[in-house]
């Protein structure tokens, strides 16, 4: 039995708060309309469709398939009507001889499951009619012309989808008789109901995600407002000098030379303050701490990570993660290492922090002893709702 499928996608989805038709929105890169038309075609259930599209939406409609590809199973593409009766019943007018059975569906419905047409199409072979509908789930209330409220039960309730599918003569009789007495209804079941009688409602799988997409709040939900990722990374070395303390990640690390510098010369902080800096493009530390500043004369770097810490937050962004990598030849920092993965753990709120210590096998300035260098990389995050 030969059956066919009339898209409707001729509304104008004023509730949408779009600038354009809703079926044009995309997806991941892929309009509504195009999901519609590829999950029937994917079913492989029906010959051909007519697509109804407003006369206003041709040019988008060729425009879309210039840019997605055209659907195959498009075979008429008619114009749509004052309302969407007459859009249907235009769709239906351009179906070719011989259709057996027609589902008809809104090109708002872009989930639509392969369960959810066969079914439909197949209820309409057996008794001429399956639209497609779901369980109420919502208490529902009734409210009288004088205001009175009731409940209703909701367990005889459903909610009715497209796609609806009945024997082609049937509903086109159904439209026609409509269109001569001046009826009008929000779905084609309703005049398979008035028309023909024996309506039957089908449910199948997937059709819980069978959603229409209508107002704006539906869009928005497509398309989630993602946290702002950033990745910073830092560099700094410090010439070991006699004298001095050897502080590495806040760490005082027992050793004869201490780094050289206008604070405590953390080179591990210090790396890691610029890659977080970088990455929130607030420049780096020499611009916020400069070395000619007394304020920070023999200054804790720790310290000035919580105010880089603190920039950050005031412009809404927050550390996922950092990795610190520090190059020295001597000493041997494995024993301390777990302290200050705590220590900027804590400082960075964040327990993804990782610090690691190599060398260089006796080459260059790390490897002939003369300074410590490190590199840090840094992932930061801006919540929804900061701009």
């Amino acid at each position: 039995m030969s059956a066919w499928a009339v898209i409707v996608a001729a509304g104008r989805g004023q509730r949408s708060g779009l600038q354009q038709n809703k079926v044009f929105f995309e997806i991941d890169g892929r309009s509504v309309l195009s999901r519609c038309l590829d999950a029937f075609a994917a079913s492989g259930l029906v010959d051909g469709a007519a697509l109804v599209l407003s006369e206003s939406d041709r040019e988008n409609y060729d425009a879309l398939c210039q840019r997605e590809g055209a659907c195959p199973l498009v075979k008429a593409v008619v114009n749509g009507g004052a309302t969407r009766r007459d859009s249907v019943y235009n769709g239906l007018k351009a179906l070719p001889e011989g259709v057996d059975v027609v589902a008809i569906h809104d090109a708002a419905r872009p989930f639509v499951s392969r369960a959810v047409i066969e079914a439909t199409l197949k209820s309409a072979r057996e008794h001429g009619s399956g639209v497609i509908c779901t369980p109420v789930i919502d208490t529902i209330k009734q409210i009288d012309p004088d205001g009175r409220v009731s409940t209703m039960d909701r367990s005889t309730l459903r909610a009715v989808q497209t796609p609806q599918s009945f024997r082609y003569k049937d509903i086109l009789a159904a439209h026609e008789r409509a269109r001569a007495e001046g009826v009008e209804v929000t779905d084609d079941a309703m005049l398979y109901e008035r028309y023909c009688g024996g309506l039957r409602l089908v449910t199948a799988e997937g059709a819980e995600r069978n959603v229409k997409l209508t107002t704006k709040a539906d869009f928005e939900a497509l398309t989630p407002r993602l946290p702002a990722l950033r990745v910073g990374q830092g560099y700094d070395a410090h010439r070991l000098a006699e004298g001095r303390k050897l502080i590495l990640c806040g760490v005082e690390v027992p050793h004869n030379r201490g780094l050289d510098g206008h604070s405590d010369a953390d080179v591990a902080v210090h790396a890691l303050m610029d890659a977080l800096l970088g990455a929130a493009g607030l420049g780096d530390i020499g611009r916020h701490f400069p070395d000619s500043d007394p304020a920070y004369k023999g200054i804790s770097s720790m310290k000035l990570l919580d105010h880089v810490v603190g920039l950050l937050a005031d412009k809404g962004w927050r550390t996922v993660n950092a990795d610190v990598t520090i190059v020295a030849q001597k000493p041997r920092l494995a024993a301390y290492i777990p302290q200050m993965r705590e220590n900027l753990a804590a400082a960075l709120h964040t327990d993804a922090v990782n610090v690691k210590a190599t060398t260089t096998e006796r080459m260059g300035f790390e490897g002939e002893e003369l300074g410590i260098s490190a590199q840090a990389v840094c992932l930061i995050e801006k919540g929804i709702g900061h701009s």
